[in-house]
Order: structure tokens, then C-alpha cells, then sequence
């Protein structure tokens, strides 16, 4: 689907800085790719999040690369980067931070938690008691943290990348729905195949942590840089066709009969968003249908509640999204 010839006098801003996002794109990919060995899929799609201003939630089992994921992509944006372990004695103040008494002063002082970081790291989310994932719920939505009645802006540009491994269940939280919602996608890593493998063995043989290749990556894009970016991807042209489109997902999500409770509102805004990500990563400064499909099987399995549940919710949740998508008749061209 064309864009309407209305839409077609792109702002020349746009150009520019679409040329210049296209570009940088690239450079990171590239660079992501090789410390995060055959997981092309999955390295797009965290900066896919990245530029359209969302988070993401990598479950998968242990030893696969997520948290190198995470730490790839940061280093890349060259930003400021907090690792959390989460455990179930994390307090929330260890996450958004806590006001401290200044006995010289006699003052309280804000002494700012993990959470303030371009690039947040939160490993094993769902090993931490439901009142600590709570805490970043003001974090990840409104990019910023209230302590004792006051509020504290975060980094601009704020990312959240949480890991957790979906098969163990002993000593774990599962994230409620509303933390779910808040993350823009979900991946899952998957094991790679023989020669990434083999290539892993080749490039990770040093013990040493200070060895790891992704501490030999160099920035790629500073963050004043990501923030145009991110910008450039608001741009992004959305024709009537497309936004209805992605509301006939959303609703056929609630009414299909495997599915108890489907897609929020909150979710076609986050499903819109990655659209135009990924028509702009391609070079586009408009969306198209076949951009809204590419996006919606990371965007929504994670949300859906289905009736029945099985041993492999994800998977259950996976084909039900696919039986949703290919319901949903796509718009025709002008």
C-alpha cells in the first residue's frame, strides 16, 4: 500500500534525518551482530524498541544470550548503563532509589536508585516479589520516579530490557499483566544453529570477563543521536487505512474465541509505534500494512490471556496472534 499523494511530499527534515537514521541503523546492526552470534532476528528487533521509544522482555532459558542482547544494544548507544539482578529481597527503593538523611545538613537527600540510566538492564524480572516490579511501572511509563512526594525526571533516552526465563517456576513472580503490558515487545532468543555456535566457541573461549567480546564494541551512536532518531521515527506518516487496520487487530484480538482478554489500547499505541520503527529502519518515512504485520507477533502474544491454559503458554499464544493476524483482512492501495 502507497502512501496517498498528499503524503507523498515528505518534509525535507525528514528526509535527512531518515537518511541519517538508515545509516546509523546499519552501523549498529552490524556491530550488534557480531558479539550476538546468529540472533540477526532478535538484535533488530531490540532496536527496533529502542527507536520507538519502548522496552523490551527477552524470555527464553538460560545461556542463550539475553542479557549479552541487552548489553550489546547499549554499549552500541554508548549511553549510561544499570545492570539489576532482581531477587526476592530487592526492595523498590534498590530500583527507583530512596531519600537519605543528611545529618550535616539536616536534610533529606535523594540518593537516585538503578533506574536512572539510558539503558536499564533488569535480570530475572520475575525473580523479584510483585511490590519490587511495581516500582517500575511510573519508570517505563512515564520515564520517571516519585519518592516521597517528589518527583525526579529519568534519561532521555530510558530503556528498559528485562530477561527471565519463562520454564522456571521455583522461587519466581510471574510479572502481572499490567507490567507485561508496559513492554512494547517480547522475544524469545532460541538456541542458534551449528555454525553460530561453533563460531561462539571460536570467539568466547577467554574466561576472563574483561575478554568478553562485547566489552570490544565501540559506540556507534551517542545518545543525543538516538534521541533524533527517535524523533525522525515519530515523523513517520500513518494514512487512515493503516490506523484502522491496526484497530481491527486490536479488536479481533478481543473477540477471538481462544482469547479470554486481548490487546489494550495502550497495546495498538505500542503496536503503532513499532510500525513506524520499522518503516523507518527499511527507509520509509510511511507506514504500510505489511510494517503493522511484521510487528504485531512480538507485540502481542505477550498480552493476550487465552481461556485455556497449557504447558507452553507462549507457543499457545504465538499461533493464536498468527490465526488473529491472518483474520483481519489487510487494506488495499489507493
Amino acid at each position: 500500500m502507497e502512501p496517498s499523494p498528499s503524503s507523498q511530499v515528505l518534509d525535507e527534515a525528514w528526509e535527512a534525518g531518515g537518511e541519517q537514521l538508515t545509516a546509523t541503523t546499519r552501523s549498529m546492526l552490524m556491530a550488534m551482530d557480531s558479539v550476538v552470534d546468529g540472533k540477526h532476528t532478535a538484535v533488530r528487533t531490540a532496536l527496533l524498541v529502542l527507536l520507538a521509544g519502548g522496552h523490551l522482555l527477552v524470555e527464553d532459558v538460560p545461556g542463550v544470550g539475553k542479557t549479552l542482547l541487552a548489553r550489546a544494544l547499549a554499549r552500541t548507544v554508548g549511553g549510561s548503563v544499570k545492570r539489576i539482578q532482581f531477587t526476592p529481597d530487592l526492595l523498590p527503593g534498590d530500583v527507583t532509589g530512596v531519600s537519605v538523611f543528611n545529618q550535616d545538613r539536616h536534610t533529606f537527600e535523594f540518593r537516585p536508585g538503578a533506574v536512572f540510566a539510558n539503558v536499564v538492564i533488569g535480570d530475572e524480572i520475575n525473580r523479584a516479589s510483585a511490590k519490587t516490579q511495581s516500582a517500575l511501572l511510573e519508570c517505563m511509563e512515564e520515564h520517571q520516579v516519585t519518592v516521597d512526594g517528589t518527583t525526579h525526571r529519568l534519561d532521555e533516552p530510558f530503556m528498559v530490557v528485562a530477561t527471565q526465563n519463562p520454564v522456571e517456576s521455583e522461587g519466581t513472580y510471574p510479572l502481572p499483566e499490567a507490567q507485561r503490558d508496559r513492554f512494547m515487545a517480547r522475544i524469545t532468543m532460541g538456541y542458534p544453529d551449528a555454525e553460530a555456535e561453533l563460531q561462539m566457541l571460536h570467539t568466547h573461549q577467554d574466561p576472563r570477563p574483561s575478554a568478553a567480546p562485547v566489552n570490544r564494541l565501540q559506540q556507534v551512536a551517542s545518545t543525543e543521536q538516538v534521541l533524533r532518531m527517535i524523533e525522525a521515527v515519530s515523523r513517520v506518516h500513518v494514512a487512515d487505512p493503516v490506523a484502522r487496520y491496526v484497530v481491527d487487530l486490536g479488536r479481533a484480538s478481543r473477540e477471538h474465541p481462544e482469547v479470554l482478554v486481548g490487546a489494550s489500547p495502550r497495546s495498538l499505541l505500542q503496536l503503532l509505534r513499532a510500525a513506524k520503527a520499522e518503516a523507518a529502519i527499511r527507509g520509509r518515512a510511511f507506514v504500510t500494512p505489511q510494517d503493522v504485520a511484521a510487528v504485531v507477533p512480538v507485540v502481542f502474544p505477550h498480552r493476550l490471556m487465552l481461556r485455556r491454559r497449557s504447558t507452553d503458554e507462549a507457543a499457545q499464544a504465538d499461533a493464536a496472534t498468527e490465526r488473529i493476524l491472518h483474520s483481519v483482512p489487510v487494506p488495499a492501495g489507493p
